[in-house]
């Protein structure tokens, strides 16, 4: 049995939380949610309380149908993802391994909802959440702002702020602030990585897009994991997880 009142979130001792668990259900606009993740995931931090309730979030995903279960899969990715630990620190991938393992597994069956294949959005951060638990640091943060078809990223060279467009108008870079009102005066295309050849984690997650069924998202992917222009030639995803 957890001892919740020897354990803290970021309004101090967690004795709150087992009762929050047990009131919120599936909708996503449950304002149970907002407060759970107030408490275990606040401004991105996470606390001792927070680990403890993975396996509470992997038992009310268990419990629920595959629509259903993303808010604690989701709550969890942000759990786990987190590395700003505001407690003493460790590693969920040993003190939580089996927990993350059902949560993978979870996932993965929610990967399989018919439902998804007119929801963009979800599969996306659905995949971001399978990536989290697989332990690859960062996209479990940043892959769903593939959805946003932007990223704002500092040049590693001179640290500009660089926008990565990637939609309906192109795809380009910019260093020109009148980006946000899509009066550009500016732009750079991006030099996409080929799947076929690229290195990491490109090819992978490229071949599991297409045959998931999502090819818009697919045809983003190259650029994300491409290069941009800003004085010169930069990696996208160095910088986007230099700033995670």
């Amino acid at each position: 049995m957890t001892n919740w009142s020897q354990l803290q979130h970021a309004y101090g001792t967690a004795e709150d939380i087992p009762g929050l668990l047990d009131a919120v259900g599936p909708d996503p606009q449950d304002p149970g949610w907002d407060a759970l993740a107030s408490r275990l995931y606040h401004q991105g931090g996470v606390y001792s309380a927070s680990y403890a309730a993975l396996p509470e979030l992997a038992a009310k995903a268990r419990q629920w149908s595959l629509a259903e279960r993303r808010m604690p899969l989701y709550l969890a990715d942000q759990i786990v993802a987190s590395r700003d630990i505001r407690a003493e620190v460790v590693d969920p991938f040993v003190t939580h391994s089996a927990d993350i393992t059902e949560l993978l597994a979870l996932t993965e069956e929610a990967l399989d909802d018919p439902a998804l294949a007119d929801d963009s959005l979800n599969y996306v951060q659905l995949l971001a959440t399978l990536l989290s638990f697989e332990g690859v640091e960062g996209w479990g943060e940043h892959l769903d702002q593939v959805n946003g078809e932007e990223y704002g990223v500092p040049c590693p060279a001179c640290f500009s702020e660089n926008f990565i467009v990637f939609g309906e108008g192109g795809h380009y870079s910019t260093a020109d602030e009148m980006y946000f009102k899509r009066q550009l005066a500016h732009t750079i295309p991006l030099q996409p990585q080929d799947p076929a050849t690229a290195d990491g984690l490109l090819p992978r997650l490229h071949a599991r897009v297409l045959s998931d069924g999502h090819p818009e998202v697919a045809d983003k992917l190259p650029y994300l994991f491409g290069h941009a222009h800003c004085g010169e030639l930069f990696s996208i995803p160095e910088a986007i997880l230099a700033r995670w």
